[in-house]
């Protein structure tokens, strides 16, 4: 049996592959947290060029992406990504009160860091795709949540998604190591091209 190396089962392979080194080395360059908003927008510029044509190549373009949006996306993340790790741990620390008026506040907490969590989001996102200043977008990552509800309840579930089957089904967590960020990554690029795309 002959493969043909332009053919569809053999592109189809290397593209899994291609998606496979891309999620791992995007999880490599999370671990020192301080770089989660830098690998998380060049995943995101990738994703949503590899999106639009499936042309390029996702894997050296990620690593080309890195270095041009590390200061603006590092600024986002924490204008974002702390806010609503902050609100989580007040969230839980309300709810373990036990009281009724706990119970409210955690409520509330817990909203306000989904709400800031789909910040972070979309602002790497806008990092990825767009050259704006900082401040122009932290302004417009904070208001695209509220003004797209819909979509911004679907970005929020994808990784809630993933992150509640592996604590479900742990065997869940070999595929969110392998491919499961890259993937769904690739899936909330064509939420955030809808989105761009009415703005």
């Amino acid at each position: 049996m002959n493969l043909d190396p332009d053919g569809r089962v053999v592109g189809g392979i290397t593209g899994f592959l291609t998606f496979v080194l891309l999620n791992v080395s995007y999880l490599v360059l999370c671990l020192p947290v301080v770089t989660i908003g830098m690998a998380t927008s060049a995943l995101f510029e990738v994703t949503m060029r590899y999106s639009d044509d499936e042309q390029g190549r996702p894997l050296r373009d990620f690593f080309r992406a890195l270095l041009p949006n590390a200061l603006r996306a590092t600024v986002v993340a924490a204008a974002t990504l702390l806010p609503a790790a902050a609100l989580a741990f007040s969230g839980l620390f309300w709810f373990a009160s036990g009281s009724a008026i706990g119970a409210g506040a955690a409520i509330l907490s817990f909203l306000g860091a989904v709400y800031l969590f789909a910040a972070f989001l979309y602002g790497m996102a806008l990092v990825g795709r767009y050259r704006g200043t900082i401040g122009r977008t932290i302004v417009n990552a904070l208001r695209l949540p509220g003004a797209e509800p819909l979509r911004t309840m679907l970005l929020v579930v994808i990784p809630a998604t993933a992150v509640s089957l592996a604590i479900i089904f742990p065997p869940f967590t070999f595929i969110l190591l392998t491919i499961g960020c890259s993937l769904a990554a690739y899936g909330a690029a064509f939420l955030f091209r809808g989105v761009f795309a009415r703005y």
